[in-house]
């Protein structure tokens, strides 16, 4: 499953980038974040890895952040791998005409077992959704200073 989506950040691209180059800053937008621990890698550059881990209510969920490419300011892409699915990540920044930051991604999701297959086949906006929500909750970040930590 692929899809595309946008959003402007009413901050300028330079301080744009700082926030979202930070992975202390992840869990001020990255709901249910319970840690980012270095796995291998120069941290922050290509080739790196990180391991995410999740807290949502009940549910625990691992991922495995492998950035394939790091162009700042106008590029960053990365891999998440989990148990379940592969989701590439295609991240392009540019800055608009008054100043501030489109936020472009495009977001492939590859399911790993039958579940994964099933839930991307009857669900598929619920990604959609889950994505735009994490750029929202990263313009309030950047924008306002709002964090997601305590939410």
């Amino acid at each position: 499953m692929k899809y595309i989506t946008e959003i402007k950040v009413k901050v300028p691209l330079d301080e744009f980038i700082k926030k979202m180059d930070n992975v202390e800053n992840m869990k001020h937008w990255q709901r249910g974040l319970v840690s980012a621990e270095h796995i291998s890698g120069n941290p922050g550059e290509l080739g790196a890895k990180i391991k995410l881990r999740y807290k949502f209510g009940r549910r625990n969920m691992e991922l495995i952040e492998t950035i394939t490419k790091r162009n700042f300011p106008n590029e960053f892409h990365a891999n998440y791998t989990s148990k379940s699915v592969h989701n590439v990540q295609r991240n392009y920044f540019e800055k608009t005409s008054d100043g501030f930051t489109k936020w472009t991604s495009k977001s492939e999701f590859l399911p790993l077992n039958l579940v994964m297959r099933i839930m991307l086949f009857l669900m598929p906006s619920s990604f959609k959704k889950q994505t735009l929500k994490y750029m929202q909750d990263f313009k309030n970040f950047a924008e306002e200073g709002t964090s997601v930590a305590n939410a």
